[in-house]
This record gives structure tokens, sequence and C-alpha cells, in this order.
């Protein structure tokens, strides 16, 4: 039974044990609820229109629709309280994640994340953040233009964090999640989410991408 504050998901995924596998890791978590399964991206719209979840959990290579193409479709411009999408796969391919972040998705995962992060995933794209795999966001961040010593040699101008911010700052952008985070400064989670909030207003990021992003064009973070 659905009840306040409980996360709605819908599961995209052609492979049952898949989908099985993420329904129970998910299931154990007192603030999710999984409402439906859909074997393919036509199937995963059809349920998220019936069942308007809060979040759709999407694979990408599904058949009769992939889950990219099922991504542009939940996200749409016009829609009325669309569902967040959090895009699990096995494919790490830049392209995919710079295509599946680009149509709208709040998240990036590989398959073999593992279940805290991606539990972490959707509850950060229920609560409008993005949450991306550490391993993909820092590989792209590394390789993004202007991120080395160009961008260390034109700093932005300073935001005006404050230093333990700025040590927030320093692990988002090296990959660690919030729990990683909590414990690597001896504080609290929900201390981190506070000093995100205050970093997200300074920078005017959208989500903890842009400020990994901002942190590596800045400087904060070096090779």
């Amino acid at each position: 039974m659905t009840g306040p504050g409980t996360i709605r998901v819908l599961i995209a995924d052609d492979q049952a044990m898949v989908r099985t596998g993420f329904e129970m890791i998910l299931a154990a978590e007192d603030d999710i609820e999984v409402v439906g399964q859909a074997a393919d991206g036509l199937q995963a719209v059809e349920l998220a229109e019936r069942y308007r979840p809060d979040v759709v959990l999407m694979d990408i290579r599904m058949p009769r629709m992939d889950g990219l193409e099922a991504l542009r479709r939940l996200t749409r411009p016009g829609l009325v309280d669309p569902p967040k999408v959090v895009v699990a796969t096995t494919f790490d391919d830049d392209e995919y994640v710079h295509r599946a972040l680009g149509d709208g998705a709040c998240g990036f995962l590989l398959k073999d994340s593992g279940p805290a992060l991606l539990v972490e995933a959707i509850r950060a794209a229920a609560s409008g953040e993005a949450l991306v795999s550490p391993s993909i966001t820092l590989r792209l961040l590394r390789g993004a233009p202007g991120t080395a010593a160009a961008a260390r040699a034109r700093r932005a101008p300073d935001p005006g964090l404050s230093a333990r911010e700025t040590d927030v700052v320093r692990l988002v952008a090296t990959g660690l999640t919030n729990a990683e985070i909590a414990a690597e400064l001896t504080i609290s989670v929900g201390t981190v989410k506070t000093h995100l909030g205050n970093v997200q207003s300074k920078l005017s990021a959208r989500n903890r991408v842009e400020i990994a992003a901002w942190a590596w064009r800045s400087g904060v973070v070096q090779e």
C-alpha cells in the first residue's frame, strides 16, 4: 500500500531476472514501492501512462522501442507531471550517457553499481536531483574539454564557498556518493545534503553533475 512520501517506481528491462533483482532491492526500502515492470520501451511508456510512477528505472537496449526513445517520450515537452527517469545499463558508453542526460534523464547507472547506489539514484531522482555512476562522472569530467591545466589557468570567480562546502564539492567531483562523503568528513548525510543545497544555490547548478563539472573546470579538483 502506497503511503505518504512513498516513491513509486516502474522498472523497464528486457531481462526478467534483472527486473526481479531490482524489485527485490527496491522493495526492501520502506519509502519505495515498485508499481510495475515493463519488458521493453513501448510497454514502459504504456505502463508509465497507466500507473503514473514517480521514477522509471530504464534499460537502454530493449526490443520494440529502446530506452532512449522511451525516455524521450516520457520527458517530452508539454507533459503534465512526467516521471523522472534513471537509466540503468550494462553499456559503459559515453555517447549513451550524453544522449540520456541530454534527453532529460535524472540519473545514469551501470547495473553493477550496487544496491546502495541504485537506491540513492532513485531517491535523488524523486527529489529532483541527478546521480550518475561515480566512475562515469569521473571519466567524463576528466575527459571534458577545458578541464585540466587550461581550466586551472582561468579559474572562475570565487562563488563564496565555505571551507566545508569546498570539501564536499571536491569529494562530489571525485565520484563519492553522499553516504561516502559523510563518512569521509565525519558528518551526517543530512549535513552533506544541506551543504550541497547551499553549493547549488551559489553555483546556480541544477544537480551534483553540474557541481562536479564546475569543480573540474575551476581547478578545485586537480589531476
